[in-house]
């Protein structure tokens, strides 16, 4: 399914490529920085794309992680996914986080995040004094079983 979104680019934005797909199977979109920056072990930043979007009623578009960003640099998304409503207007930031042990360089280009376009479902909350019972019942983080115990080098899992 193809979706028209109508898109601004502003600044150094205008220097790069429109939003792309990686491959012809992506779900996303790569989204670049249109600024550098430098991110400190343990800090965020709010890095600008110079992009602007009109949305479709009826869709959403989520800003999520690259997956090469947090396995190499422990970078990642802070408020993972970013949700932009159809409605909003202004330009799209990306919040990243380093969670990793070293400063991380930004440079004006770079991908920084990947975006997902989405058709909305809106709720008609059911108001109910218990609910259906399942197999699964109220087990979670963790009740399904657990992953496997090789991890990449620096990962450690708290117990």
């Amino acid at each position: 399914m193809t979706v028209r979104v109508r898109l601004v680019r502003q600044g150094r934005a205008k220097e790069f490529p429109l939003p792309a797909y990686g491959t012809p199977f992506s779900a996303g979109v790569d989204i670049r920085s249109a600024e550098d920056a430098v991110i400190e072990s343990g800090e965020r930043a709010s890095v600008a794309t110079g992009l602007y979007m009109e949305l479709p009623v009826g869709y959403e578009a989520q800003v999520r992680p690259r997956s090469g960003l947090a396995i190499r640099h422990g970078v990642t998304i802070l408020n993972a996914p970013g949700t932009i409503d159809s409605d909003y207007r202004g330009e799209i930031r990306v919040l990243l986080v380093n969670l990793g042990l070293d400063p991380f360089q930004i440079r004006c280009g770079d991908r920084i995040a990947q975006m997902v376009i989405a058709p909305v479902s809106r709720v008609e909350w059911e108001e109910s004094d218990e609910l259906d019972e399942s197999e699964r019942g109220a087990g979670g983080f963790g009740s399904t079983g657990t992953c496997s115990q090789e991890r990449p080098r620096g990962y450690k899992m708290h117990r």
